[in-house]
């Protein structure tokens, strides 16, 4: 199977040494690809936002599976470009993949399947917001209703930092806060046949005890020792399926990975937002795991046949991921620091890093690295990722040292629910 991968972060990274590790690929081609991924395959230009570009490379490289990435490209309609080619792609198309480049059209989806989240407002006006704000109380949330890399989300005790993030977002959904431990859950589909991966938990705060603005991610985690036992069985029942099927009802099928992320709150799991790809950093922690070739998943969710699959294979290790982020982030992004030890080393997933003319490894963006470890235990995983950052350097390097700390040492639980 000839595959081309769109993207060029760490989650692509982590899915590029999955797909090049898979003895069915015979030719891997990343675009436009980085630094790190070039020791697993082809590296070949292209605008990803650019719908008829992309098409034409997947054709020009022959490619029997087009794995897209980022959710941008997806927003603008580079799967169904592809599609339109006649070649499978692995991805949803412009219109489903509104669940994440609307905020809006996601609630409006879940209203409609009766999946449980938040209660919400939709905001235009500074004096809706304000409204919105008064009904719900501290702490407020306020989410950029369009794609923000996973930056458009404000939580505060502050209404009127609050009300600021509105008003620079301009269209706005403003929704209650829900109380309770976070989730990643990843599935992949193929619009009716869906098949979950195993659960994960970030980090999205900059600083250690979650403190400090949102990031893309600083961590992550797999499994969830403290998660109970039917959460995902849960899930898949009261979002997912409910989910699909609206969406087919709107003849705008879901392919691809439908990433739900959930608060697991006192009166269950409820959603946050759905995203519409692989969430990153949690690929590279959950991808650590998974024992199944990851080809061939993605091929059969492509082309309609995931319900003929096998069952998943998993790992009985835990995974943990740790990220380096460069000076500055994540208001900024300091770009040209050289970085030592971390060419070509397993596990070691590039975000933002290019190759300077005499050969030298520099950061190229706010998160930077993204180092995951296995280990039999999740205090076992942590040391091993820790020890891949403690080997690597590069100048204001950021990264959190207490990644999957809580989980490891049994100091978290469910709302309500006594810590043993």
């Amino acid at each position: 199977m000839r595959v081309l991968l769109i993207g060029t972060g760490g989650r692509e990274h982590a899915l590029a040494a999955a797909l090049a590790a898979d003895p069915a690929v015979t030719s891997l081609v990343c675009a436009p690809g980085s630094p790190g991924m070039a020791a697993l395959g082809e590296l070949a230009a292209v605008d990803a936002l650019d719908p008829a570009a992309v098409a034409a490379l997947a054709v020009e490289s022959g490619a029997d599976l087009v794995v897209v990435g980022p959710e941008a490209p997806l927003v603008a309609g580079v799967a169904d470009a592809v599609r339109a080619k006649g070649i499978a792609c692995f991805g949803p198309s412009q219109a489903a993949a509104q669940l994440e480049g609307s905020k809006a059209f996601a609630k409006d989806v879940m209203r409609a399947a009766g999946v449980p989240t938040a209660r919400s407002f939709v905001c235009t006006a500074p004096d809706q917001a304000a409204a919105a704000l008064d009904e719900f109380g501290p702490p407020y949330v306020v989410k950029d209703d369009g794609l923000a890399a996973g930056k458009g989300v404000v939580v505060t005790d502050d209404r009127d930092a609050a009300l600021a993030h509105a008003a620079a977002c301009g269209r706005v959904v403003v929704e209650e806060y829900l109380r309770g431990p976070e989730v990643s859950l990843f599935v992949v589909t193929d619009g009716t046949a869906a098949v979950p991966l195993q659960p994960a938990q970030d980090f999205k705060r900059i600083f250690d005890g979650d403190q400090g603005p949102n990031t893309g991610g600083m961590g992550a985690y797999s499994p969830l020792p403290w998660a109970p036992p039917g959460l995902v069985d849960d899930v898949m029942a009261t979002v997912v399926q409910p989910t699909l099927a609206e969406m087919r009802r709107r003849d705008t099928p879901f392919n691809g990975t439908l990433y739900v992320g959930l608060a697991l709150t006192e009166d269950g799991p409820k959603v946050i937002e759905f995203n519409c790809r692989f969430g990153d950093p949690e690929t590279q922690a959950v991808l650590a795991r998974l024992e199944t070739p990851l080809a061939g998943v993605l091929h059969a969710a492509a082309v309609g046949r995931l319900a003929e699959d096998p069952p998943l294979a998993w790992r009985s290790k835990s995974a943990v991921t740790v990220v380096m982020a460069s000076a500055g982030y994540p208001e900024s992004a300091h770009k040209g620091d050289v970085i030592t030890g971390a060419d070509n080393v397993p596990g070691v997933a590039h975000s933002g890093t290019a190759r300077r003319a005499d050969g030298a490894l520099v950061t190229a963006g706010g998160r930077v690295l993204a180092c995951t470890a296995l280990g039999a235990t999740l205090s076992e995983a942590r040391e091993a990722a820790y020890a891949l950052v403690r080997g690597i350097h590069f100048d204001g390097a950021q990264f959190r040292t207490d990644i999957a700390q809580a989980a490891a040492e049994g100091r978290l639980g469910l709302p309500g629910a006594a810590l043993e």
